[in-house]
């Protein structure tokens, strides 16, 4: 008897509707898609969570006695900004230290000067019997200065002077040079970040250890104060 063989049997192909493609894909975006602690959601269009406007962030410049102009930030492999030394430095400038894990410190200042004290190499910029710097190299937009333990880069920007300082012994000239080169003004999203809060800012000034130098590229000063 001849064997009989069977047809093969095909299912239909459902075709694909709109709906079911954006359930697909709804399905799937559902999967691993919640944000990690600390990170603020998108907005609807893709972009982050606006920041607060310029007036806002305009007054909570003049609560800590500087402009926003004058707030300027930067970026060193290893290191942070420490949000409790943000302050204001002289009349109406800017300090902010950006310290590693293993305390290092890395101080960034900016102040209106009326001039270019950012030159090392300008005598009339140091007072009466204050010696200039024992190594002073201009370094592309920036001089380079270091004196004892200390050094610094500054330059000057828009009648500002911006200057990164350290100790050598806590910071090298490299890591030193690359945040001076990555200094910049505050964004409007910057300034929301370092700017101290609404409320919280008035007549703050950076905080400051009695272990520490006024500029931070000195020795430690471990004296006893009248207090004791």
């Amino acid at each position: 008897m001849a064997s009989r063989h069977r047809s093969p049997r095909f299912r239909p192909v459902l075709p694909i509707t709109t709906s079911t493609l954006v359930l697909a894909l709804g399905a799937a975006a559902g999967c691993g898609t919640e944000p990690a602690p600390g990170v603020r959601a998108a907005a609807p269009t893709g972009s982050a969570v606006p920041a607060p406007d310029g007036a806002e962030l305009e007054a909570r410049a003049t609560a800590l006695q500087t402009e926003v102009e004058h707030v300027w930030v930067t970026e060193a492999a290893g290191f942070a900004l420490a949000r409790q030394s943000v302050g204001v430095l002289g009349d109406d400038g800017f300090a902010s230290a950006y310290t590693s894990p293993d305390g290092r410190r890395i101080r960034l200042s900016v102040e209106r000067r009326p001039h270019a004290v950012a030159d090392c190499s300008d005598a009339s910029a140091y007072p009466a019997g204050q010696k200039p710097p024992a190594t002073c190299e201009r370094d592309g937009e920036h001089w380079y200065s270091a004196t004892g333990p200390g050094h610094a880069y500054a330059r000057e920007q828009g009648g500002l002077v911006v200057t990164l300082s350290g100790t050598r012994q806590e910071v090298d000239r490299a890591t030193l040079r690359a945040a001076a080169l990555a200094a910049h003004r505050a964004d409007d999203r910057e300034l929301d970040e370092v700017l101290p809060p609404a409320g919280r800012a008035s007549g703050q000034r950076p905080v400051e250890r009695g272990d520490l130098p006024p500029e931070g590229d000195g020795a430690p000063d471990n004296g006893v104060g009248a207090s004791g």
